[in-house]
């Protein structure tokens, strides 16, 4: 049995679902093994633009998903996209509340120049949370007298998260009643929709596995550029240990553009004064604009090297019809081969290559 981890090689935005877009079809299952709905993987299949932020990039191929313990699950988000193939949940996955969410954005925005780079939807709240006794997951959806609650539990912690007094308009979010009720209402329908699972058998049942990564390795929550960073291994370690569980073996295909970007605040020793058209990365009130600059061959070595020990890996380049950056230079800098190069957002303009 074999998997592949297609992994974020800089601060996100790479191309991933592109490149998972590309090697998935109806035989594949993608695994969801970091991150949660920070994520917004960018498909064009069709005269169709699609953006994920749960469901597999390969879900336009046919291929299933599933969201891995290591993955936080957003129900109110998840409500939004079309599910057209098989989604499972592992019954340990995270859960975010709209509790989390408020309390990341007041916080965010509070910091002005300071952001950490957050996108606003509680990522680093849900896993803060759930390293107490406030835990939730989406295992404790079953009982919804107890999941609310929970919730209600939930939002007196987060009132303690705040380092200052909030304004009225927090608290009246805060304890709305028709929004705990809403968010109770969207567990229960994630849940009806979905397959929760309490193992991984049901990868064993697919000749394919991808595990498809969000953000990149550069915003790995153990990363040197903390805070600026995402509470979420971004590299191959949650989806080591689902291979090991599974007796599969694993290798990686590390993504970057031909160039750099960043989406919010942090350290970017390449930024420059030029920007190409993006049309999912746009402005929000806690990232900011999407930044530009050329692509760093030292951090990208060193963030390559850090995590691809042991595993057959190689590398994809995206982006080269924007701008030009020789591929074979890129594979010969990490000591990587190329695999696959793309000119453009469509999967037949993704072709392969030899590096040397």
């Amino acid at each position: 049995m074999r998997a592949t981890a297609i992994i974020g090689a800089n601060f996100g935005d790479e191309g991933k679902g592109h490149i998972v877009d590309f090697l998935a079809d109806e035989n594949a299952i993608v695994v969801r093994f970091n991150g949660g709905a920070n994520a917004g993987h960018t498909v064009e299949a069709d005269g169709v633009r699609r953006v994920f932020h749960h469901v597999g990039s390969g879900s336009l191929r046919g291929a299933s998903t599933l969201l891995s313990e290591h993955f936080i699950v957003n129900p109110w988000l998840w409500e939004k996209e079309e599910q057209t193939t098989a989604t499972y949940i592992h019954r340990d996955a995270r859960l975010t509340t709209p509790y989390d969410m408020l309390v990341n954005q007041v916080i965010e925005r509070s910091r002005g120049t300071a952001r950490h780079g957050s996108c606003g939807v509680g990522i680093n709240e849900t896993a803060t949370r759930c390293e107490t006794d406030r835990a939730t997951h989406v295992r404790d959806i079953g009982d919804a007298f107890e999941l609310r609650e929970m919730l209600i539990a939930g939002r007196e912690h987060a009132r303690t998260r705040l380092p200052f007094e909030p304004d009225p308009e927090f608290h009246s979010l805060l304890f709305d009643d028709g929004i705990l009720d809403s968010f109770v209402a969207s567990c229960k329908r994630m849940v009806a929709k979905s397959i929760v699972v309490a193992d991984y058998e049901v990868l064993k049942r697919h000749p394919r596995i991808l595990f498809e990564g969000a953000q990149g390795l550069l915003l790995d929550e153990h990363h040197r550029f903390f805070p600026h960073v995402t509470r979420s291994r971004t590299g191959t370690h949650n989806a080591r240990e689902i291979s090991e569980q599974l007796g599969a073996d694993l290798d990686v295909v590390y993504v970057t553009r031909s160039y750099m970007t960043r989406h919010g605040a942090g350290p970017f020793p390449t930024e420059m004064a030029f920007s190409h058209p993006d049309p999912t990365n746009v402005p929000n009130p806690w990232q900011g604009t999407l930044r530009f600059g050329a692509l760093d061959l030292g951090l990208l070595n060193e963030s390559i090297r850090a995590d691809s020990a042991g595993l057959d890996a190689c590398l994809a380049v995206n982006c080269l019809d924007q701008r030009f950056l020789d591929p074979g230079e890129i594979g010969e800098s990490v000591g990587l081969p190329v695999k696959f190069t793309s000119y453009g957002p469509r999967r037949d303009q993704i072709v392969s290559y030899a590096a040397g």
